[in-house]
């Protein structure tokens, strides 16, 4: 006699379902989502049938983390409201520090000038024309100190969005807060400091590969010791999206780097439990709603499972994955860019219904420049009617359950594994990054998603359907010429001021310590201490380290 399972019995009711009720009249012949995973018609429980929820979901702050990273998680205490702002000189950039405080920013989070970024001096002529015009343009340690005057660093959170520089910027951190009496044990925040998706992704490199990891592997062995609450790394999938990726290849490509941050850890003799707790990540969160979700919630049970079974960490915090959110700013249109409100807040609920630590959202006119003052506080407004208003802070995962995205989440996990297995198979990340394994894969997707739009496969709302051809009539932030005059002004200034036969020698035993394997922060920080520049300082480095080129994959 054969017995009827309950999953049998689904099974049969479903066919009969869909017999009586096909699939004839339906918008599309299929839908799949940004990563190309096809979603059926209706889930039932024997989509995840072999789900087990002790080992695969288990409960909210506990083993693998799925529910959440904290057992209380917004009952105990919201996300924090981290608005990204950087623009023009460091004193433009402190008063909208202050005006985002005012307005209930609970975090800062530092955008850098393009120079910046790339460690090059204001009057260097590579310069020209981007001083100020992407982010707060900082020189030396007088611009640091001019950023966070008034802003008491023993008490606000800071992120600072920087990677080939980063443990130069870091160091002007640390030196500023003791210029404001505060020790390094008491400062909190975040250095982005990911440079394996500069080389995938975003191209703001320096140096070759090998070098970069020894100074992200310098900043973690440092502030292990002397920074115990600074998050290290901030390893971001963010820049990966926006690259063109799918939301699989984020999650792949960025647990990817992320391991291979801590094998280099463990490479330079560190504890696992002892570095692992003070790494986090930055994710993106695009326009398909459940996707995201799920990217998020298989993030945390992926990395809970390698760090467990491969590393050994024992820890739970070595085991619980962190993370910030911004809102994808590939996403926002020109074209009524009243719409990017309605998208970002979208984007901002499916972020916080995965469960994440921080959230920035954008503004709806970064399409067309940096964001003025009154959609920077419509962003923050997002946030807050999103924890305030809405009631999905009331529990935990609510989501949890749902066949669909319990399903989705498994999928997404599988698809990853399937990356990370192809990355193994060419040796790693840094011989992949070589390869341009991660490159070609995402400039395809890019390929791919461009053309869906452009066949009208996929819509945007006002750009491939629903178009009107009203001027735009947004005011615009323009960023004054002046402020490059003024930046080198200042930097010619404090050259003139500084000792600089002490800059001098500082910089070179900065230059010998990188010829060893020295730690290189302290002899960094004593540079800063006496106002030499990063540009000066990244010269330096380079006469060791050399620079990073590319291979064209086209």
């Amino acid at each position: 006699m054969v017995f009827m399972t309950e999953f049998d019995k689904i099974k049969e009711d479903m066919e009969e379902w869909q017999n009586s009720y096909p699939n004839k009249k339906e918008r599309r012949k299929s839908f799949r989502n940004l990563s190309n995973i096809d979603v059926k018609r209706l889930y039932t429980p024997n989509d995840v049938k072999e789900l087990n929820y002790e080992l695969d979901l288990g409960f909210p702050g506990q083993y693998p983390f799925t529910r959440g990273a904290y057992p209380n998680m917004y009952r105990g205490r919201l996300w924090t409201m981290r608005q990204f702002a950087g623009f023009g000189t460091a004193e433009q950039t402190n008063n909208r520090y202050k005006f985002l405080i005012e307005h209930g920013q609970t975090g800062l989070s530092v955008a850098f000038s393009l120079h910046t970024i790339y460690g090059i001096e204001a009057t260097d002529q590579k310069a020209l024309g981007e001083i100020g015009k992407e982010g707060v343009a900082i020189d030396t340690l007088k611009d640091m100190e001019i950023l966070f005057d008034g802003i008491d660093l023993s008490k606000i959170s800071t992120s600072m969005t920087i990677n080939a520089p980063a443990s130069i910027l870091l160091a002007m951190y640390i030196v500023t807060a003791e210029k404001q009496g505060h020790s390094p044990e008491q400062l909190r925040g975040t250095i982005q400091n990911d440079i394996l998706k500069e080389y995938i992704a975003q191209k703001s490199w320096i140096f070759p590969p090998e070098p970069s990891m020894r100074l992200i592997v310098d900043t973690i062995e440092y502030c292990t010791k002397y920074v115990p609450q600074w998050y290290t790394i901030s390893i971001s999938g963010y820049h990966i999206r926006e690259a063109g990726s799918t939301a699989v290849q984020e999650l792949a490509f960025t647990l990817a780097d992320g391991l291979a941050y801590v094998e280099a850890g463990i490479e330079r003799g560190l504890n696992v439990d002892d570095f692992a707790p003070r790494l986090s990540f930055f994710f993106n969160s695009h326009n398909n709603f459940f996707e995201e979700i799920c990217k998020y919630r298989a993030a945390r049970r992926i990395w809970a499972k390698h760090m467990k079974n491969k590393y050994g960490a024992k820890k739970p915090e070595s085991l619980r994955l962190r993370f910030h959110t911004q809102t994808a700013g590939v996403s926002l249109t020109a074209q009524e860019p009243e719409n990017n409100i309605v998208r970002v807040t979208l984007q901002g609920l499916a972020a916080v219904l995965g469960g994440t630590q921080s959230l920035h959202t954008n503004s709806f006119d970064e399409a067309l420049c940096l964001p003025t003052e009154n959609a920077v506080k419509i962003a923050l407004r997002t946030q807050q009617i999103i924890a305030q208003e809405s009631g999905v802070t009331d529990t935990v995962d609510p989501l949890a359950g749902s066949y669909y995205v319990e399903w989705l989440t498994n999928k997404m996990e599988e698809e990853a594994e399937n990356y990370f297995q192809q990355i193994n198979d060419l040796g790693g990340v840094i011989p992949a990054i070589k390869a341009n394994f991660f490159q070609k894969e995402i400039a395809n997707a890019s390929y791919k998603y461009q053309q869906e739009i452009e066949n009208r496969e996929r819509t945007i709302v006002a750009v491939n359907q629903y178009q009107q051809k009203e001027p735009c009539t947004v005011p615009l932030l323009k960023i004054d010429e002046e402020v490059a005059k003024e930046q080198v002004n200042t930097l010619n200034i404090i050259k003139q001021e500084r000792d600089n036969d002490k800059v001098q020698e500082n910089l070179l035993k900065l230059k010998e310590a990188a010829k060893g394997t020295e730690n290189l922060m302290p002899y960094i920080m004593d540079a800063i201490r006496v106002y030499a520049s990063i540009g000066e300082i990244i010269n330096t480095l380079k006469e060791v380290f050399g620079t990073y080129h590319e291979d064209s994959i086209f």
